[in-house]
């Protein structure tokens, strides 16, 4: 099975120091175009083309199961502090982001980090999250319309007790299995707590725009 990692690197880079040594940084900007869904804080990342954040079909890693359930990047310093060789930066954005509204993050990345990638919860949800994956760093703007996945890693069963944010006010881990295997998420259709009318989608869920900023 393919392990599939990320790094997140505690720093600050202020402009002077992105531009030197070959740097460059790149403004990422997500928008959220679903109707009824949140996004929690918006890791991103640029690294190397070894890096992916998941693998279709195969279960994710735990630190990308905390982020799909409760929205949490936090694990992912301790667990991967030891690889800054394959990653070079990352950054967050700050607070939820409601549909329709968009929130632009700036990241700094060179040579050959020549990717990028961006991972958030979509709440209320169970474990579903969106992300860009390892998409390639350009010169020119590139906008990528991407859909919602699910971790796998918990039963969607659509109770409030077990969703986290401020719809459910629930539990942001549980202890049961889901499906086993990160796929393409098929929405909320009003199981339990969640009504399909005003929390279901449509995949895509959002639009990422990525651009050479200086």
């Amino acid at each position: 099975m393919k392990r599939t990692i990320l790094f997140l690197i505690a720093a600050l880079f202020t402009s002077s120091v992105a531009l030197a040594d070959g740097k460059r940084m790149y403004a990422v900007t997500i928008t959220n175009i679903t109707s009824g869904q949140t996004f929690t804080p918006l890791l991103v990342v640029t690294h190397k083309s070894s890096i992916n954040l998941f693998e279709l079909g195969e279960p994710s890693i735990p630190q990308l199961a905390t982020i799909a359930e409760s929205g949490n990047i936090g694990p992912m310093i301790d667990l991967l502090s030891s690889v800054p060789d394959r990653v070079y930066a990352t950054a967050n954005s700050e607070g939820l982001l409601g549909p329709g509204e968009s929130v632009t993050v700036e990241i700094p990345s060179k040579s050959r980090f020549d990717r990028v990638s961006v991972v958030g919860m979509l709440i209320p949800t169970n474990d579903t999250f969106v992300a860009l994956n390892s998409a390639r760093l350009s010169r020119w703007e590139r906008s990528h319309v991407v859909p919602a996945y699910d971790a796998g890693s918990e039963y969607n069963d659509e109770l409030c007790a077990n969703i986290p944010g401020p719809v459910c006010g629930g539990a942001g881990l549980s202890d049961e299995n889901g499906e086993g295997y990160v796929h393409i998420s098929s929405g909320i259709h009003g199981a339990a707590d969640l009504e399909s009318a005003s929390y279901d989608w449509r995949n895509p869920v959002a639009k990422i725009s990525v651009r050479r900023a200086r």
